[in-house]
């Protein structure tokens, strides 16, 4: 079996574009795989372009010996963009030698430890609150929306959410989110400081929260990169009160996060931004984090694992980062099936109305909890002719 082509689809997703790669073989598989353009990936289509030559004609089982290969091809510029590109490929040539096999991805790893899991309602009133329009989504507003909320998520059966800072009131709600240079005509940026505002803010938010989904669902709260140690340090230590599942870190210093954890009663999650297991090393042997958070679109689902793998010698949990489409939902439930210390799972109740039909066999979720699929490969392809019926917006 030989790799004929690598190609890259592109699809509308709202307020960002949603990215496929499609590898076909003269056998007549295909392997696909999703990636992101939108978060920290401007250029991954170019890059797998450049390095697609360095694997057509090969066989695509083989995809240690071809994942090794592009790593040395790009091993000075090793990380990054370079990276996202070598594991969207090496995802689209797990599924292809899966396929070829009759199997689903997680019998190549090991097989299932477990046949369902756990989800987390992510980004939870986010969208709403600054990409409703484009989304097709109700607008989230004030406080009101946000009990209301709440009470949505657990009718739904979820048993977990995890929500970002919100600044509500005044003529203009916004996202807080200076570490990302938005909104920069509003408090944070550049200087990150956690400004009495915010504490406030945040406050108020997770009462509203609580007060809609009850005391039985766990919340999670993701600060991004929206402040410095300082910062972070007075927001974890300001939500104690409302009982907090994680609070989500990101920083590239793990002592710093060291410093945080010892000095916060919440459990820390951290490191989505990272790639592969030098990257991560460095925060285990600080115990950095509870949780390490593994994009495995970024990383690919093999060295995904093999990053598990070196948490557990650490005995720290780790969780898939997923606010991708369904086909990379798929991916990280086949991640999170071999994994034994996969904490939760991330998915994005939040959709465009054409979600579903980008692929052929969305994921089943029932009661909070993605069961796995049975079919060989990811368990689902990209559907071609959704993707070109909602071809991609300029952002």
């Amino acid at each position: 079996m030989k790799i004929t082509s690598v190609e890259s689809l592109h699809a509308d997703a709202g307020q960002r574009n949603f990215d496929f790669l499609k590898i076909t073989t003269d056998a007549g598989l295909v392997g696909w795989s999703e990636y992101n353009e939108s978060f920290g990936g401007p250029g991954v289509s170019a890059v797998i372009d450049r390095l697609a030559p360095s694997i057509i004609g090969k066989d695509p089982r083989a995809y240690e010996a071809l994942v090794v290969l592009m790593f040395a091809i790009r091993r000075q510029s090793s990380g990054g963009i370079a990276q996202q590109a070598i594991g969207a490929i090496e995802n689209a040539l797990l599924d292809i030698k899966a396929k070829a096999l009759g199997i689903p991805v997680y019998e190549l790893l090991g097989g299932p430890v477990r046949d369902r899991i756990r989800l987390y309602w992510s980004h939870c009133g986010t969208y709403r609150l600054s990409w409703g329009a484009d989304m097709q989504l109700p607008p989230l507003r004030t406080l009101d929306d946000v009990v209301k909320l709440g009470k949505e998520v657990a009718a739904s059966g979820y048993t977990a959410l995890k929500t970002n800072v919100f600044m509500l009131g005044g003529e203009r709600p916004y996202l807080h989110s200076p570490g990302f240079a938005r909104n920069l005509d509003r408090v944070g940026y550049p200087e990150l400081n956690a400004d009495r505002a915010v504490l406030s803010a945040m406050r108020d938010q997770l009462a509203a929260i609580r007060e809609g989904a009850g005391k039985d669902i766990d919340i999670l709260v993701d600060l991004n990169f929206n402040f410095k140690t300082e910062g972070f340090l007075k927001v974890a230590r300001a939500i104690e009160p409302f009982d907090i599942f994680w609070v989500e870190i990101d920083t590239r210093d793990p002592r710093a996060l060291h410093y945080i954890r010892s000095r916060t009663t919440i459990p820390v999650a951290s490191c989505e931004c990272l790639f592969g297991r030098r990257d991560y090393k460095a925060y285990f042997e600080q115990y950095a984090v509870d949780v390490a958070i593994i994009d495995t679109p970024w990383n690919g689902v093999a060295e995904s694992v093999k990053i598990a793998n070196m948490a557990d010698v650490y005995e720290i949990n780790v969780a898939p980062h997923n606010f991708y489409g369904h086909l990379a939902t798929l991916m990280n439930a086949h991640f999170c099936a071999v994994v034994p210390n996969v904490r939760i799972m991330e998915i994005d109740p939040d959709r465009v109305p054409w979600y579903d039909d980008l692929v052929t066999s969305p994921p089943v979720v029932k009661d909070g909890h993605l069961h796995l699929p049975t079919a060989p490969g990811w368990g689902t392809d990209v559907n071609e002719a959704a993707v070109r019926a909602h071809p991609p917006r300029r952002r």
